[in-house]
């Protein structure tokens, strides 16, 4: 069995159809389940939650509450009241393809060898594909796309949040995600829990995939990418970064900073070669990205 896990914190207007885009999958419904997490939504996305389940008596659905605030604690929540022998994690504002559970079991069938799986994560802007938006700044709304084929991830690559899948003994052997980097806290983001989550892994001999045809959608408002909405995310990343290699050590902090440093001296280049191409929307949020993640490093909070 499947367990799908949602992790949800007031998105009301997205998580029906999230949880819709699970219930009309090609597999059969007693071959997963799909587990909600309420991490305390101050909206109606418990009675949306409640009213979808009690009209879709056919389908396996579990609403749950975590209180700790942050995705990470939701997550963990979700897995520990799974019955299933792969977690696959979506986002609330996620969509799934219809034979999106199809191919990660046909996968993990032809794959014994796999421990964790990512796929691509296509962003679906509404209204449309703002001016200003580029490949390098694309990932604060999780795009990602990875490889044509079949393959491991590389040291430094792992799958993205809104779109994992890992088997039920590799997220015990690391106790799942930590939550010193929760995700949200408020105004507050300390990110890069599934980063954090996929380097323990692989620090344990456990091997990542990418499969180019286990795809979702993420949905993006454009109206709500505004300047505040990207710092958060930018700096959050960096945020989580600093968590993360300072439990490691002083030089591995240290050599995060020269090279977020290093990243910026790069986004200042390809924002300068975009405004030579006639592209000058795209340039300053490049440069702007990097600027806000190396705050997020060097800033206490």
């Amino acid at each position: 069995m499947i367990s799908v896990i949602i992790s949800s914190y007031n998105r009301a207007d997205y998580i029906v159809n999230a949880i819709d885009s699970l219930y009309n999958q090609t597999v059969d419904k007693n071959g997963y389940e799909i587990i909600v997490v309420d991490n305390n939504s101050t909206d109606n996305t418990e009675e949306l939650c409640r009213n979808y389940i009690a009209s879709h008596g056919d389908a396996n659905i579990i609403f749950l509450k975590e209180t700790s605030q942050g995705s990470s604690y939701s997550r963990n929540a979700g897995a520990h009241a799974a019955k299933g022998d792969l977690f696959t994690f979506i986002d609330d504002d996620a969509l799934a393809f219809p034979d999106f559970l199809e191919k990660i079991r046909r996968f993990f069938t032809v794959h014994p060898e796999a421990s964790g799986l990512g796929g691509p994560i296509i962003p679906k802007y509404i209204p449309a594909e703002p001016e200003w938006m580029s490949y390098y700044v694309s990932s604060l709304v999780a795009n990602f796309d990875y490889s044509d084929e079949v393959t491991e991830f590389s040291k430094n690559r792992y799958p993205f949040e809104p779109n994992m899948t890992v088997t039920r003994e590799a997220f015990f052997a690391i106790n799942g995600f930590d939550t010193n980097l929760p995700g949200v806290v408020g105004k507050l983001r300390i990110g890069g829990e599934g980063k954090d989550f996929f380097f323990r892994l692989k620090a344990l001999g456990f091997r990542i995939f990418y499969d180019p045809e286990v795809k979702v959608h993420h949905v993006v408002e454009v109206k709500k990418l505004t300047s505040e909405y990207l710092y958060r995310v930018a700096s959050g990343q960096g945020r989580g970064e600093r968590v993360r290699v300072k439990k490691i050590g002083a030089s591995a902090y240290y050599s995060k900073v020269v090279e977020f440093i290093f990243k910026l001296g790069a986004a200042i280049i390809l924002g300068i070669g975009y405004a030579l191409k006639g592209k000058p929307k795209k340039t300053w949020p490049v440069i702007k990205f990097r600027i806000d993640a190396l705050k997020g490093l060097t800033q206490k909070f």
